[in-house]
């Protein structure tokens, strides 16, 4: 009953998988995809997007995090996939869910399950390079079009040697609107014998359980919703265990701003640095009542020091609840 934190393009980076994965109830991380395109990349590039490669392939607390690829040249991604598991990665994932229009233009991402021979040919050269004992693993969506690609995908990338499949419960067209149709991940995992992973809209303890029973995974991988409540994991992990925990704080939540603000102050200028704080914050406004109501000055900061600052005012919810009124 795992959960793993999504990869999410310009979002979950290194620093943010370490901020989390301390927050704890989250079982396994998957890198922001490497593009993979015509020419063999340095090791330099698979560092800059999996500096846990680094450490054994592990965040800080040792939860395991495992290297995406994207593209369609099967030669290159066997390439590339060897290449990461000579780095250190413990699992190669394969990227055929990103609904991105400049990445599906170039024949990456979703847009390949159009084709699901080629998805077959691209895992299956991945799966021929790396070790045996490394999993090759794959992430799509229900289709591109529409959701009726989903069983011969996953098919097909079963009969590549994919050991476990990540479903985002939508279409390439549904993008990330509600509802995700979770009852198509369901027959997707009837039609193959892969470990299948059910994705999309998870944002409360009710939705892990809800998902599980109409998808049938016992296995689930949350992304915006772990984003937006950053101890969603750990909450659902309690109910596993017939517990409850008591609710991050608004103050524990800018606890792991600050946190995340100062891991990437060492990668990023800090003009990047507060762009990334207010996506984050973003998020954080369906979690936290304070965040939604601190947004509007928040978002129009552009410094690291006022934007943390901001984050520590005081917020008056009763007061703010009376007015909306």
């Amino acid at each position: 009953m795992r959960i793993i934190l999504a990869p999410m393009e310009g979002l979950v980076d290194a620093p943010i998988r370490e901020t989390l994965t301390k927050v704890g109830g989250i079982d396994r991380c998957v890198t922001e995809f490497i593009r993979v395109t015509h020419g063999m990349l340095p090791p330099r590039i698979f560092y800059k997007y999996a500096p846990e490669l680094h450490n054994n392939a592990l965040t800080e607390v040792g939860t395991p995090v495992a290297v995406q690829l994207l593209g369609s040249n099967a030669e290159m991604m066997g390439r590339h996939g060897a290449k990461a598991a000579e780095l250190g990665a413990g699992q190669v994932d394969i990227n055929f869910g990103c609904p991105a229009k400049t990445v599906n233009k170039h024949k990456g991402g979703c847009v390949l399950m159009r084709e699901p021979e080629l998805m077959y040919e691209i895992t299956a050269a991945v799966r021929k390079a790396v070790p045996a004992d490394i999993p090759v693993t794959a992430k799509m969506r229900l289709g591109y079009d529409d959701r009726s690609m989903g069983v011969a995908c996953g098919q097909a990338l079963e009969a590549a040697g994919a050991s476990e499949i990540v479903i985002h419960a939508r279409s390439k067209v549904d993008g990330y609107k509600p509802p995700a149709y979770w009852e198509e991940i369901a027959k997707v995992r009837e039609a193959v014998n892969s470990h299948v992973i059910a994705n999309g809209e998870i944002w409360t303890v009710d939705d892990y359980w809800r998902c599980r029973k109409v998808s049938g995974c016992d296995d689930v991988m949350i992304g915006r919703g772990l984003i937006a409540r950053p101890d969603l994991a750990a909450q659902i992990k309690a109910s596993q265990n017939g517990e409850t925990l008591e609710p991050m704080t608004w103050a524990e939540a800018v606890v792991l701003v600050r946190e995340y603000a100062a891991a990437l102050q060492t990668r990023l200028e800090d003009k990047y640095v507060t762009g990334r704080i207010k996506q984050w914050l973003n998020y954080l406004r369906q979690g936290f009542a304070e965040a939604e109501a601190l947004w509007p000055q928040a978002r129009k900061i552009r410094e690291v020091a006022p934007m943390l600052a901001c984050l520590d005012q005081p917020v008056d919810l009763s007061q703010r609840s009376t007015n909306a009124a």
